[in-house]
This record gives C-alpha cells, structure tokens and sequence, in this order.
C-alpha cells in the first residue's frame, strides 16, 4: 500500500516507540502534522522552537530514548538550535525533524531556506535529507541509532516539503537495534589491581546512558567498597547525597576541599564522564594531557578516550554494562580509605547546609532548608543557568534518579521548558523549576503550554533585577561599572495569573513556606517570585564583596 511521506515518517516514529513530539507548527511539514492527527502520538504545541527543542532534550535526558521535535524550515530551525546545542554538548538523544523548501527551489535561496547539511554540522551527530520518500524509513532508523549509541546527541533531518506529500511504497519500518559497549574481562581484572593498589581513590560519575537499576547497583558497589563518589556538573541525580560515600558535586564551585582531594587523589575513576570544562574547574583537576592521578576512564564512545587525558586504563562501555561488569570484583575486608571516604561525606554535608542569613529581607538559605524537609525525595528539580542555580545545585540533597534535568551547557532559559516536559513524563511527581528573571524570560511563553495542558508545575523565580552571573564577573573585572545587566521586569504575579495559573509574590523569608504550600494547592502552574537582594548574589559573596574584592 502506497503512503505518503508524511505518513511514512509517523508509521516510523510509531515503530521506534514514540508516544510524545514537541512542536511548532509550519507549512512546510503539514502532511507530517496531518499524520499525526489519529496516530496515537501526543503533539505538544510549543510558542516557540527553542522551547520545544528543550522539551525534547529533556524527554530524552529522563527516558534514555530520543525525544522527538519537529519546527518548520528557516527561522524555526535557528530558534530550535538553542535545544540542538544543549542536547549535543550534554550528550541527550534527541531527533530535530525540520520542514524543508520543496526540492526544485533548492540552492536559490528559496524562502526561509538553509542547507542544514553545511549550518547544524557543529550542533549535530549527524545532519541528514530525505529527498526521496521511499528511504524514510532507513535514515529514521539510522537516527535512532545514531542518536543512542556510543555517545549520545542530536541527530537532524530535513524535510523536503514536497517529498512529505509523495504517494510511495516503502518498507515498513522496524525498530533501531540498540548498540552495546561492553567491557572485557582483561579490563575488568586490570581494573580490580588497580583499584586494590590505591590507597587514595575518587569517583566521578557523569554522562548518559544510566538506568535506575545501574544507578542502585553501582551505589551498593560503592559503599560496599566504601568508595568516594563525586557526580559531574549538573549530574546530581546520579547518587545519593545522603549515602555515606557522597563527597560532592564536581562542577561550578566546587568544594575547596573536594578540589583537593581530587587533585591529591592516587586513582581517579571517570565513570562516563567526559570531564569537560565545568567539572574540571576549567582543566585543572587533571592535568593534560598526562593526569598526575592514575586514570581510569569509562566511556561509551573510543572516540572520547584519549582526546583531552590520556588513561591509564580505557574502558569502551556504556555505564549500565560497565556497572553490570563490577560484579566480579571483589570488595576489600577493610580498604585503607574508608576513613578518608568518611571525611570527604562529613565535609560535604557541612559544604551543602546553607547559610541562615544574607543581604535583604528574603534569604534563600532558610528557603532551601524549608525545600528539604516539605518537598518529596522524588521530586523532579529543573533549572537554566545563573547564580540562583548554585542554591539548588549546592543545598539541595538529591537522592534518587531521574530527578534533574538541567543544561551542562549553561543555557539560560531551559528550565521551564524542561519543568514542562518532566511534569508530562511523571505528571504523578512534584516538579519544581527553579529560574532567573533573566533566565525566566528567555522561554516565560512556554508557561501557556503548561497551563494548556494542565501541568501543574512549580516555578521558584529568583527575582534579582539583574543578569547576575554577568553583572559578578562585571564586578570583579570592571568594578562599579554597571552596564546592560540591570534589569525592567514584568509584575510576575500578574504574568502567571494572565496566562491562567497561580501567581505569589515572596518578600520576606518567612512567607515563602505558605505561599508554596498555596501554590500547590491551587492545582495550577505556579509562579512564586522570590525577591532576592541583588546584594545576594552567591551564598558566600556579596557583590560589593566582590567590587571591593574583599
């Protein structure tokens, strides 16, 4: 039976398991919108392709399964390359399917047209046309199997409008074939000799490519073996601050303490972590390219071991089969760093109780504590990037998966957009996003599809009236010379009740409990603005502080 390209692409999706796509609405994918009317797969209608892209990075970030987003050509494929890029530097499956000029206005610079195949190459695993129908199910296939395997990212295809509307034969389409890293035993054995050589050893876990079962296992490995783990920049959700083998976060602002452990370590276990610039603390805790530090690295893609450190002993392997594998080391009777793993938890735990008081009449300190104790283990936390974030990353105490999704690439504004899309993965999980005002507005529109589709979210905005990241570099590098970081908000109270949801407005510490507590009893998308001193801009430093550079 003959279908038409549009149709082929949704018979293909269906195939690969998909229930949920983010969108933009354009004309030059109708056909592919018009198959999706009685198809069984959700359509999310996003305002803008940036959000969009995000929602998909975060589906993908928390399901380990590509998440699916489809814009129109020109201006919605820019826009959307905002979520392009956070889900290639944060290696997230994610498949962009982009509306296309028709193929006989290609190279003329037809309305809205971009050689995607020359412009996504750095946003991308791989840019790919389909310009004939009868081959959509191959390169959807190979999308999947390009975005999931070794390291995960984004892949991108285009859509000749005209080809979406081409009446074809074509094979059905099957499911992509999951590929496999698994470690050999000649690895695992010279891996047990090293790890029972050390007498200083540190983990650091990060990447992709867990599950909640390799999670647990490798959390029982560690405190069995009474190991210190660290978790990678914004891969929280990867350990339980509260195991007594926690000792931080590696990321922005990292412990002094832990930097120094880290750096003095004898054995250092990168366990799917590629150890890029934030958890390195710009290359600084590993040497390259030769670590002072014996290294292991474990990582699902060759590609990555050996280009910035050279190991000691390279492991190709996912971190789920790696995690497996651990079975057949045994753990030491009493390894010589247990007490050294015990200092680096007590040290963290003191590291991660916030501070009582600050600048101005709202103290976020105080807030985080209320955050811990009336807010459930399971809650999903997102967030974009700015100072405010470092409350969240530094106080709050993850303790199970998939409760995090945040941009390792620091881009602002992807907080709601991903509160939005966890509240449709786990709608039965309290899901709080944490956001700037700055970073707020950058995706604020998105708060409608949350009210359209009935997601009850949560969002702390963290109202400073400035860029504040921008404005404390400002002030350490141009001090008192304030320019394009001030900033002229909306009544934010105002903006979530206009658009349908529940709006509160924070002013001193003590109100924050009841008005959170009232927003989750509304049922509604939320919006509580936190008015936070400027003064107020990292929990240890205020900003004349830093002017002063006292």
């Amino acid at each position: 039976m003959k279908r038409t390209g549009g149709q082929l692409i949704v018979e293909a999706l269906k195939a690969n398991g998909v229930s949920r796509v983010s969108c933009v609405p354009g004309e030059s994918y109708l056909a592919v919108l018009d198959a999706l009317y009685e198809s069984g797969i959700e359509t999310v209608v996003c305002r803008q392709e940036g959000g969009a892209a995000m929602m998909a990075d975060t589906w993908g970030r928390l399901t380990g399964e590509p998440g699916i987003c489809m814009v129109t050509r020109g201006p919605g494929a820019t826009n959307a390359s905002a979520g392009l890029h956070i889900a290639m530097q944060d290696s997230i499956p994610m498949i962009l399917f982009i509306g296309q000029v028709q193929r006989d206005a290609r190279e003329r610079e037809a309305f809205q047209e971009v050689e995607y195949r020359r412009a996504f190459t750095e946003f991308a695993k791989w840019v790919g046309e389909i310009d004939d129908a009868r081959r959509i199910p191959e390169f959807v296939t190979r999308a999947f199997a390009i975005a999931t395997s070794g390291r995960p990212g984004p892949v991108v295809l285009s859509l000749p409008e005209d080809m979406l509307v081409d009446l074809v034969e074509a094979p059905e389409a099957k499911p992509y074939t999951p590929v496999e890293n698994h470690p050999g035993a000649k690895q695992m054995a010279k891996f047990a000799e090293l790890l029972s050589n050390a007498k200083r050893p540190v983990v650091i876990v990060g990447g992709t490519r867990w599950t909640e079962d390799s999670v647990a296992k490798f959390k029982t490995f560690a405190e069995t073996f009474k190991l210190p783990v660290g978790c990678s920049f914004r891969r929280q959700m990867l350990f339980d601050h509260l195991s007594p083998s926690y000792a931080g976060d590696v990321g922005i602002g990292i412990n002094p303490a832990l930097s120094k452990e880290i750096k003095e370590a004898d054995l250092v276990i990168l366990l799917g972590s590629r150890m890029s610039e934030m958890p390195s603390s710009g290359y600084t805790l590993l040497d390259i390219p030769y670590p002072s530090q014996t290294l292991v690295h474990i990582f699902p893609d060759a590609e990555e071991l050996g280009r910035m450190y050279r190991p000691d002993l390279a492991i190709c392997a996912s971190t789920s089969d790696f995690v497996d594998a651990l079975e057949s080391v045994d753990a030491p009777q009493n390894p010589v760093w247990a007490d050294r793993t015990a200092a680096m938890h007590d040290a963290y735990l003191k590291w991660s109780t916030p501070p009582k008081t600050g600048p101005g009449n709202v103290h976020m300190g105080p807030i985080m504590e209320w955050i811990e104790a009336n807010v459930p283990a399971d809650t999903v936390f997102t967030n974009g990037a700015g100072n405010y974030a470092t409350w969240l990353h530094r106080f709050h105490r993850f303790q199970r998966f998939n409760t995090q999704s945040a941009p390792t690439s620091g881009s602002m504004g992807y907080g709601l957009p991903a509160a939005v899309a966890a509240k449709h993965l786990f709608p039965e999980r309290e899901v709080v996003c944490f956001a700037g005002d700055g970073c707020f507005m950058m995706h604020g529109q998105e708060f409608i599809t949350a009210v359209r589709y009935g997601l009850p979210i949560i969002t702390l905005l963290i109202n400073n009236g400035t860029y504040g990241t921008i404005r404390m570099h400002q002030e350490r590098e141009y001090p008192g010379r304030v320019s394009a970081t001030d900033l002229v908000n909306p009544d934010f109270v105002a903006f979530a009740k206009a658009y349908g949801g529940h709006g509160e407005l924070v002013e001193k510490t003590e109100d924050f409990g009841p008005a959170y507590e009232r927003a989750r009893a509304s049922g509604k998308p939320a919006i509580i603005e936190v008015k936070l001193d400027a003064e107020a801009i990292t929990p240890a430093r205020t900003l004349t502080q830093i002017r002063e550079r006292t």
